[in-house]
């Protein structure tokens, strides 16, 4: 990966963050947060 690709990436990661703030006060975030949690447990179960 360059230097370039990364920093597009970050940027749109950014973007999508404020967007996700200002459109749904931070709903996305949190239920993509929530989701990644219920998804670590469950790979945990079965370590």
């Amino acid at each position: 990966m360059t230097d370039r690709i990364a920093y597009v990436l970050a940027a749109v990661l950014a973007l999508m963050l404020v967007a996700d703030l200002v459109l749904f006060d931070w709903g996305a975030s949190l239920l993509l947060a929530r989701k990644v949690a219920t998804l670590i447990d469950y790979l945990a179960f079965w370590r």
